[in-house]
């Protein structure tokens, strides 16, 4: 088997039927599909085990142990040469894998492939509409500086990705267990530090995002646990020379990004000691400009600078950086 297609299942009645259809629609159907249901109450797990098909596998949580905790029962549970992953509200490409399998032809050292993906507000209806077209040979792109590459354009997301499962059952607990807030950064960017990403420019996966609210503008202002053990790594020399550079450089930039988001809050005091604690982004634009917001964009005009470059973001599945 070539694919095993884990599914963390929480409370998703109203769309995860329509994820496991866009799986089922696939073109290449050597897969199988684990959905993990992490103790659901809205009926969702009921749903999943009313479709017959005899690749799709139902796996029960004994208590409400979280996503990262799902997808690690996921990857003990997959018996397929890759695994890739897929949230309950998302969807994915008839030719999903198809061109995952032309990424790995096209890059085999690379034990990570992955698609571009489109963020696609939720609506009613069939969604995610009509997919754009997608030419049969397109560009694919060898990574083996994400933290780099990820600031000029995030390269995956939890549906657009999908790793070989020896490297996975040698990383477990590949998910960082109770944790929800860049639990699939922190397993994306450990795999960046063994093995090149092949990564297919066509948008193939449709990440479903709310129309209402942001995670931009809300007003909890912290560093994610994963960039600290990212730091970790890279000081106490588990890293590369050039690994290790890119590394502190990507974590100044989060701190960058920490600073705006505590400016845009009004916190003025927070965002400069976010931004003083960024001095290995120092040398860059986006810290003088940073350091600009800070001593004379009023808080209002930060929020909007911000929300500018989401919706930039919601345009396409590069984010801007700046």
């Amino acid at each position: 088997m070539k694919f095993s297609i884990v599914i963390p299942l929480h409370n998703k009645a109203p769309y995860v039927g329509c994820t496991i259809e866009s799986v089922l629609a696939q073109t290449f159907t050597d897969f199988e599909i684990i959905v993990v249901d992490d103790c659901s109450t809205d009926g969702s797990a009921a749903l999943v085990a009313a479709i017959a098909d005899p690749r799709l596998r139902l796996v029960h949580q004994k208590t409400n142990a979280g996503v990262s905790a799902a997808r690690n029962r996921g990857i003990e549970s997959a018996s397929g040469e890759w695994v890739a992953f897929l949230d309950a509200d998302d969807s994915i490409h008839p030719d999903y894998l198809a061109f995952l399998l032309k990424a790995q032809q096209a890059c085999p050292d690379a034990q990570v492939v992955g698609t571009d993906y489109v963020l696609t507000p939720d609506a009613d209806g069939p969604w995610p509409g009509a997919w754009p077209a997608v030419s049969e040979t397109p560009e694919i792109e060898r990574i083996t500086d994400l933290p780099t590459r990820w600031m000029t354009g995030p390269s995956v997301c939890a549906s657009s990705i999908a790793v070989q499962n020896r490297l996975l059952q040698q990383m477990q607990p590949c998910f960082p267990p109770g944790e929800s807030q860049g639990e699939d950064l922190d397993l994306w960017f450990r795999l960046a530090e063994k093995t090149p990403f092949a990564l297919v420019h066509s948008p193939l996966s449709a990440y479903r995002i709310s129309v209402q609210g942001s995670l931009t503008m809300q007003n909890v202002v912290m560093m994610p646990p994963y960039l600290e053990r990212m730091r970790m790594r890279a000081q106490t020399g588990s890293m590369s020379a050039a690994q290790r550079k890119s590394a502190l450089w990507f974590v100044a930039q989060s701190k960058l990004t920490l600073a705006r988001l505590a400016l845009a809050s009004g916190d003025r005091l927070e965002g400069v000691s976010w931004l003083l604690d960024a001095r290995h982004a120092a040398r860059g634009k986006r810290w003088w400009l940073t350091a600009a917001m800070a001593c004379f964009f009023p808080s209002s005009l930060v929020r909007n600078w911000e929300r500018w470059r989401e919706q930039r973001q919601a345009l396409t599945p590069l984010m801007a950086s700046r």
